[in-house]
């Protein structure tokens, strides 16, 4: 027999029950609870702390460990660098870093790579300086590139184990209830961030707002959230629309975005209730310019719309054409708005979104994407994180996982960019494989995968200007010449893992950069 803190004997064990922990006091195990009860004025508790050391060292930081980023801000993000540049001058090295994505905004992480603070990278995709640095061969060890279902998959499963997630949010109270559709860097979904909060060991929100307690709707849960810190400015939400939502006015990008319609129009998915996902860049958001006015010709509505949600889209919901919103990363600040405005605009994380090896993810119930390519070949393999030369410039984002969970999945590029073929016999890099993707339209005619011959016969029906995949490439070369291959030599300086973390390719230094290193 024992007796517990407050005098009551108790026994050691209990048959059934197991060893009994005595009760040592009412504060012992719950240190967020204050120990002080004279005061009843709110908030009583606050989880705020004066600086990012001071939360660093709060949350236990060690060399070597895995931090975390999101990336809705996108062009206009702060705190990436805010942070790594607090660490460098901590002291730290060798540091895996694990953001949602990287862009041209994050090119000071050059340095830092340089300096030993990060080691390793894995990301959804990168852009620009840090881009061409990393192809360039920057690092020793090569950066995986995963898709957002495939990060997602990996951040649950421990595949990623995320020691610290430094993340950003728009407004927060003092107990860490956080949004992103609120305060003066609004950026919309945090649907990203609420997974890395939801799973890493210790969450650090930066903000610069913060908001009445209880701070809601919340996004990220107070019991998620170590720390808050209250920063000067956490990013610039011009940022977040930067080459991402035009709506383009280019003659070829229409032309196909006309005939994307038109192929979703023919193809037996646009009926009452469909479900779609149109992404961004000109010719795929100017596709929901087509289908509105298909739409309320034939008295059509759409049961929801996902994924990055447009300003475009944002319309067709309030004009009553599409009924719901499932909004993972919002791409405008129309949508920003839209998300703290419209009941049924719904913010959903990453993991609902598109992790493939959860209990059901939204891309599952998708009927048509629209999606974009850097390179198609002529198994209707997609590349869309390198360009011709072999450089890393783009992002997997979404592709893969709403590839393979749509009932039809549309490519649409231009046939030819800037003299060089799209369509080509070997992609450079594979981002989704063949077997997943449905539609090729570019300007100059429609490619379907053999593997849809009722589609491929809908569409000829229709008498719409269908080709085999290889005269397209003909055409293509025809025009420009068959391109010369890249020359690649052995280092690997990145790993393009597929959604369900086996690896679809390598990616390795061109001999031209290296050439240029030297």
């Amino acid at each position: 027999m024992s007796r517990n803190a407050l005098g009551r004997e108790l026994p050691a064990m209990v048959d059934g029950y197991g060893k009994l922990a005595p009760f040592s006091g009412a504060w012992e195990n719950t240190p967020l609870v204050r120990r002080e009860k004279g005061s009843r004025t709110l908030p009583r508790l606050t989880k705020v702390v004066d600086s990012i050391e001071e939360a660093v060292r709060k949350v236990g930081l060690e060399n070597g460990m895995t931090i975390s980023f999101h990336h809705h801000l996108r062009e206009g993000d702060f705190v990436v660098n805010l942070v790594l540049d607090v660490l460098a001058k901590m002291g730290f090295k060798d540091l895996v870093l694990a953001p949602s994505s990287l862009t041209t905004c994050h090119a000071p992480m050059i340095e830092h790579i340089r300096n030993g603070l990060i080691r390793r990278i894995s990301t959804s995709g990168i852009r620009g300086a840090l881009a061409d640095a990393i192809s360039d061969g920057l690092m020793d060890i090569p950066v995986l590139i995963h898709s957002h279902g495939g990060r997602a998959r990996a951040v649950e499963t421990g595949d990623i184990a995320i020691d610290v997630a430094f993340l950003g949010v728009p407004s927060s109270d003092v107990y860490g209830n956080a949004n992103g559709f609120s305060g003066p860097s609004a950026c919309g979904s945090l649907g990203y961030a609420v997974v890395d909060a939801r799973h890493s060991k210790k969450t650090i929100l930066l903000t610069d707002y913060l908001g009445e307690y209880p701070n809601t709707p919340v996004s990220i849960h107070q019991d998620w959230v170590d720390h808050v810190v209250v920063v000067d400015k956490i990013g610039d939400p011009a940022g977040i629309a930067k080459g991402a939502t035009r709506m383009t006015r280019d003659p070829r990008e229409l032309l196909i975005a006309r005939t994307a319609a038109d192929v979703i129009g023919v193809s037996g998915y646009m009926e009452q209730g469909y479900s779609l996902q149109t992404g961004s860049g000109g010719a795929s958001v100017a596709v929901t310019r087509f289908l509105r006015d298909m739409m309320i010709e034939r008295g059509i509505t759409a049961s929801f719309a996902l994924g990055g949600i447009t300003s475009q889209i944002v319309k067709m919901h309030e004009e009553g054409l599409i009924k719901r919103l499932l909004d993972v990363q919002s791409f405008d600040l129309e949508a920003v708005r839209s998300l703290g405005a419209n009941r049924l605009h719904t913010e959903i994380d990453a993991s609902m979104y598109a992790n493939p090896l959860n209990k059901g993810c939204f891309v599952n119930k998708l009927n048509v994407v629209i999606l974009s390519a850097m390179e198609i070949d002529t198994n209707f393999n997609v590349n869309v994180i390198t360009g011709s030369d072999g450089v890393i410039r783009g992002a997997s984002g979404g592709h893969s996982d709403t590839a393979i969970g749509s009932g039809l999945s549309i490519i649409v590029a231009p046939l030819i960019r800037g003299r060089i073929p799209t369509v080509i016999e070997k992609v450079t890099t594979v981002v989704t494989p063949g077997e997943t993707v449905d539609v090729l339209v570019t300007d100059q005619g429609i490619a379907v995968n053999p593997r849809r011959p009722e589609v491929l016969e809908r569409l000829k029906a229709a008498r719409l200007p269908v080709y085999d995949i290889n005269e397209l490439r003909e055409r293509a070369e025809h025009a420009t010449g068959k391109p010369a291959p890249v020359q690649f030599g052995d280092k690997i300086i990145g790993l393009v893992e597929y959604r369900d973390g086996t690896i679809l390719d390598v990616i390795r230094q061109a001999k031209a950069m290296e050439t240029d290193e030297e």
